[in-house]
């Protein structure tokens, strides 16, 4: 190939593709720069991709929004180093023609060890009780037993599928809801499809592993938080505007619910002060689900893979069609 393009990796901040083998691969196709930092400005964004015919978009808080898509008339395709793709504008993408590839699946044994994890680490208050230790004290609480109960999954991708997976090895009951349940489906996954009120109402553990977008965003808010049994635990491993996180606090606060843990918030990183770093009954991590030196290179390596495919002709994976 002759003709050499602008590749740019406009925020690698955490490290995520920097130093990464993976971007040898990419030497006979186009020049890549990489910025380790973050821009701190939409001028200075802009001004990194400045000719960029494709994006290397590794960090989900680098947005691309409307504006900045149409004033970057040379670039022709952005691969996320995600499943999601949340931090694109996909319809004005697709209008401008510029193809988005995301990795649907790729780390979906990581993420759904780390939400498995995270479980365990509620359900056995580890945090909770790590933190009184530390202070002094010995606390007597009860935890809850997972064997024998009863896990309900939301949304059943790559993710939501694994996490069923697992929980059935350890010989948890698993109900789901989707947007497109199917007998054969259920039948694939070992599951019941139920209607989403039923699923709260029934699971000792609820969790996430939806999609954001306009019909999910507060999927789980006071109603639904509400119609959770008592003591339920639920886990957040999909986008943080899944949740309605200030309905959680006020749940969590009450009694009504036994505990969250959350990878994944509405505004990342998540603020200091927030409301839910007062809660007892909270297991947190900073949205590192597929973040593991095995989910890191599959991610990295995927990347490339997209944007190799997309410069000899054979896009794949793009979701703004």
């Amino acid at each position: 190939m002759t003709d050499r393009v602008r590749i740019v990796v406009p925020g690698d901040d955490p490290p995520q593709i920097a130093g990464s083998p993976q971007l040898a691969r990419l030497e006979p196709y186009g020049d890549v720069v990489l910025y380790e930092d973050r821009p701190a400005t939409q001028e200075e964004k802009l001004e990194r991709v400045s000719g960029a015919r494709v994006i290397i978009n590794t960090r989900g808080v680098v947005t691309w929004r409307e504006p900045e898509l149409r004033a970057l008339p040379e670039l022709r395709m952005i691969t996320t180093c995600s499943i999601g793709t949340d931090m694109i504008d996909l319809e004005v993408a697709r209008e401008l023609g510029i193809v988005v590839s995301n990795q649907p699946g790729r780390t979906a044994a990581v993420v759904a060890e780390h939400m498995f994890g995270l479980m365990f680490a509620l359900a056995k208050r580890a945090a909770f009780q790590t933190r009184e230790l530390r202070c002094g004290r010995w606390t007597r609480q009860l935890n809850t037993m997972l064997q024998g109960k009863t896990l309900g999954v939301v949304g059943t991708g790559h993710i939501g599928a694994e996490m069923a997976r697992l929980a059935r090895a350890i010989g948890m009951d698993v109900i789901a809801w989707s947007f497109h349940p199917s007998a054969e489906r259920a039948a694939a996954l070992g599951v019941r499809f139920v209607e989403l009120p039923e699923l709260l109402g029934a699971a000792d553990v609820v969790s996430l592993h939806v999609r954001l977008t306009p019909e999910t965003h507060h999927l789980i808010g006071k109603e639904q938080l509400a119609q959770m049994r008592p003591g339920a635990l639920l886990l957040n491993g999909a986008r943080g505007d899944v949740v309605d996180l200030e309905a959680l606090v006020a749940a969590l606060h009450s009694g009504h619910l036994g505990g969250a843990a959350l990878d994944v918030y509405p505004v990342e990183p998540l603020p200091a002060d927030h409301p839910i770093l007062s809660c007892d009954q909270v297991v947190l991590t900073p949205h590192a689900a597929d973040q593991t030196p095995e989910g890191v290179e599959l991610l990295n390596e995927g990347a490339v893979d997209n944007v190799i495919a997309f410069l000899e002709g054979k896009p794949q994976n793009n979701v703004a069609v």
